[in-house]
């Protein structure tokens, strides 16, 4: 068995979980003002620039660097900014992005041959339970095109994991800053086909002190913070003993959503929600519980 994290650590842990979590109230925050694929250039804009002159390139090829820029800049965070402009809530997508986790293990096996075992299945149908619910209500905060393109969001951030996994145990921080690079041609060319130049001048003139906060926040405290922390975290703890953290974003996501938007958690929200996270709770805790099960008694 893994050693419980230290209190700072599991202090920092949980820090940046309630950061990745209420995050998602900042988004809808800045789209009240900005396009969402520009919101999402910015966003990456302001990961790369300055920190690449402070921070060195990893050791990793070009080519990876610019898959991952491009999977979990324009898929992953374009595509759940614009599910998040009006077909989705923020409580809802910080819990449907979290399938990514089975995203992530259907892409193994299918690329890499992983085996996929069965409580993952049974995992697998948990979530599939609770997604199905969350589909059935159909009201304002989760429509069909909304659930779709969080969904299609997960998708590419699980793609990403994948390509990420490729680089080994390199600076978490630097593989996101010059990563970041990459988002930047697709998010600005699809934000100019498809939201325009007019959309765009008229978001920026819009926009007040609060949006260009949280577009700030997006780069400094969400994405230069947090995964610098939780990779440093990795660093020195075994990723089953981190990795059970991520389970709270969601539910930091569905508090701060409660909370500072008045979003309404009626009982069927959560029994999906509870349905999703006890998916997730198992393959992310089952080898801990495997591993006690099999350990010599006494």
């Amino acid at each position: 068995m893994h050693a419980p994290l230290p209190l700072r650590h599991l202090l920092l842990g949980l820090l940046v979980v309630a950061i990745w979590g209420s995050n998602f109230v900042v988004i809808k925050s800045a789209l009240a003002h900005l396009p969402p694929l520009f919101m999402a250039f910015l966003r990456f804009a302001l990961a790369f620039l300055p920190a690449a002159l402070l921070v060195p390139r990893p050791p990793v090829p070009w080519p990876q660097l610019a898959a991952y820029g491009v999977l979990i800049g324009a898929g992953q965070f374009g595509l759940l900014f614009l599910a998040m402009t009006q077909y989705i809530s923020p409580g809802l997508a910080s819990l449907v992005i979290q399938t990514q986790v089975f995203f992530t293990i259907a892409l193994a096996a299918l690329v890499a041959g992983e085996r996929v075992r069965r409580v993952q299945w049974v995992g697998l149908a948990c979530a599939a339970a609770g997604l199905a619910m969350i589909a059935v209500q159909g009201d304002a905060r989760a429509t069909p095109l909304g659930l779709g393109l969080v969904l299609a969001a997960a998708a590419s951030w699980a793609a990403g994991n994948l390509v990420g996994r490729r680089a080994g145990r390199v600076d978490m921080l630097g593989y996101m800053v010059w990563s970041s690079a990459f988002a930047l041609p697709p998010l600005l060319a699809l934000s100019l086909l498809f939201e325009g130049p007019a959309a765009i001048a008229a978001g920026v003139r819009a926009a007040d002190g609060a949006t260009w906060a949280a577009v700030v926040w997006q780069a400094a405290g969400n994405t230069l913070f947090g995964y610098a922390a939780w990779g440093w975290l990795l660093a020195r703890h075994p990723a089953a003993t981190v990795a059970p953290l991520a389970l709270g974003v969601p539910v930091f996501g569905l508090a701060s959503s409660a909370l500072w938007l008045g979003e309404a958690l009626p009982p069927w929200l959560l029994a999906a929600a509870a349905l999703v996270l006890g998916g997730l709770a198992l393959n992310l805790l089952w080898p801990r519980i495997e591993a006690a099960l099999r350990a010599p008694a006494g």
